[in-house]
């Protein structure tokens, strides 16, 4: 274990009474940052040299980012359990009985999500909820089937306060799916976040309509591409926090990111950032992974100790990891501005504009993947050993970071179809994740099917997740999770909000200019 400087620990011990002090957290979001302050404090890893120079940077250099899961992570990050096996056999350690009825099956939901643990510290994946209600619709009738379900997404959306907290509905059409849809239009809340897994053929024109109207009032659901998911996880996978692809009744250890921008800019031109930069720093990255995966599958005595693993509900031979990135948009154009291809400030020829820009974001894509597929993790056996690639969504700090692959706010091209096929060259490297935006003119309502078209064709080019939200709605997708305006206007004027990730979107919104993408 290495000593802790007396300068971190007054850093730390500043943060702490920071949050104690905060007159705009709740009770319950300053018991959840003093939890990860102590998980970040401790350092028992075995690190690899190098990484604290790639790590602990200001954000205009820092090259790795953890995503705030300290050095001692008490679980894994994100947990997806089998809720339906939960169903079929209730719980002992809950003592809850399989459910019979829609008031037991709602109610048994209710419970575990409390005992359901994440990094943060809510529940990240809330179930197959139309599979999981549908056999029980029939026990009641349908005004009280959908009043129960109404208050259970109302105390969904009070309770799990993290909008990261992601359910799913899909590909099949169900009463339960739509009655979800119906009530979500019409509640407009940001928690629990939505996935519809559509597959043409089978996802019918009438319940992606019902979903279609939801999403232009709610932003939820998102659409994934069902077919894609399958070919590369089975049809045992689950949509998670924001946008995550993960194995049911497992989840991912752990996510780190490469700042992909800012290892461009160690790097002198393109052949140094692909013969150096960039694998330098992609293997401290990954032993950094390897580090935390084995002391949370041999030191931190979750998987012998959860109720989830002993019932069956997890299995941790059903755990990956998430090799995530940032910035390739950032990277590209600062490395074809290296070598005088672009200019600075000029548009022709940037990320999302450019032929030559496209290429080199697939050939450092190309690069990453081969990297990935040749590093090995004894853990991994879900997904052969390797980690998945992950588009993450960028975090509040983000200053000229764009997620992902995905082409800079403000820098979209003109014409919507320029944009996706751009975009139709890097969703496939992402099993567990990656996705776009679109905010929707309101003029949209009067004719919704121009979004289920987009879906169609979109999904049929090979993208993997998409998001739309009306210009004009108070809920909108900030990257891969949502936020209320309203609930951001609050919390800018200095008063405390429900939900902790009301504040990741407000940050957001002055860094990463959210609410700037070009509507269409």
């Amino acid at each position: 274990m290495r000593d802790i400087t007396m300068e971190r620990v007054n850093q730390t011990r500043d943060e702490i009474l920071e949050i104690i002090k905060s007159p705009v957290l709740t009770h319950e979001q300053k018991v959840t940052n003093l939890a990860n302050k102590a998980d970040s404090l401790l350092e028992v890893l075995d690190l690899p040299e190098g990484l604290d120079e790639l790590l602990n940077a200001p954000i205009e250099t820092q090259c790795i980012c953890d995503l705030s899961e300290g050095h001692a992570p008490v679980r894994p990050r994100y947990i997806a359990p089998d809720y339906e096996k939960f169903f079929q056999q209730g719980s002992k350690f809950l003592q809850l009985d399989p459910p019979k009825d829609l008031f037991e099956a709602l109610n048994a939901l209710l419970i575990i999500y409390k005992h359901v643990p994440s990094v943060t510290n809510y529940p990240v994946y809330l179930g197959q909820l139309d599979e999981l209600l549908e056999p029980f619709m029939d026990t009641v009738d349908e005004d009280t089937a959908r009043k129960l379900i109404r208050l259970f997404l109302i105390q969904v959306d009070r309770t799990v306060l993290d909008s990261f907290s992601h359910a799913d509905i899909g590909p099949k059409p169900s009463r339960a799916g739509k009655m979800i849809c119906e009530i979500e239009a019409e509640l407009e809340d940001a928690v629990p976040n939505l996935s519809l897994k559509y597959e043409e053929g089978v996802t019918d024109d009438e319940f992606m309509m019902t979903a279609i109207h939801c999403a232009l009032h709610s932003a939820k659901p998102s659409f994934a591409n069902h077919k894609m998911f399958c070919r590369e996880l089975t049809d045992r996978y689950v949509i998670a926090s924001c946008y995550n692809g993960l194995p049911l009744g497992g989840g991912s250890y752990t996510l780190c990111r490469l700042i992909l921008g800012n290892i461009a800019k160690r790097a002198q031109n393109i052949e140094d950032f692909k013969k150096n930069q960039l694998p330098y720093v992609m293997d401290i990255m990954a032993r950094y992974m390897d580090a935390r995966i084995r002391f949370e599958v041999e030191e931190s005595g979750f998987f012998e100790n959860s109720f989830l693993v002993r019932e069956g509900l997890i299995s941790r031979d059903r755990f990956t990891a998430m090799f995530g990135l940032v910035g390739l948009a950032e990277a590209v154009n600062i490395l074809l501005e290296k070598e005088g291809r672009i200019q600075p400030g000029d548009e022709k020829g940037r990320f999302g504009h450019g032929e030559e820009a496209t290429q080199l974001g697939v050939e450092i894509m190309d690069i990453i993947n081969d990297f990935n597929q040749a590093h090995t993790n004894p853990y991994c056996e879900i997904t052969g050993g390797h980690f998945l690639l992950h588009a993450q969504v960028g975090i509040a700090s983000d200053i000229d970071v764009t997620p992902g692959t995905r082409i800079p706010i403000g820098e979209e091209p003109e014409e919507l179809i320029d944009q996706l096929l751009v975009l139709s060259k890097f969703h496939h490297y992402f099993p567990s994740g990656t996705g776009d935006i679109f905010p929707i003119d309101v003029t949209v309502h009067r004719n919704p099917e121009y979004v289920l078209d987009i879906i169609k064709g979109a999904f049929r080019k090979d993208l993997r997740y998409l998001s739309f939200y009306s210009s004009d709605s108070d809920v909108i997708r900030v990257t891969g999770y949502l936020v209320k305006r309203s609930e951001m206007e609050k919390l800018d004027a200095g008063t405390a909000v429900l939900q902790d990730t009301t504040a990741l979107g407000l940050g957001a919104s002055k860094n990463g200019h959210i609410l700037e993408r070009k509507i269409r």
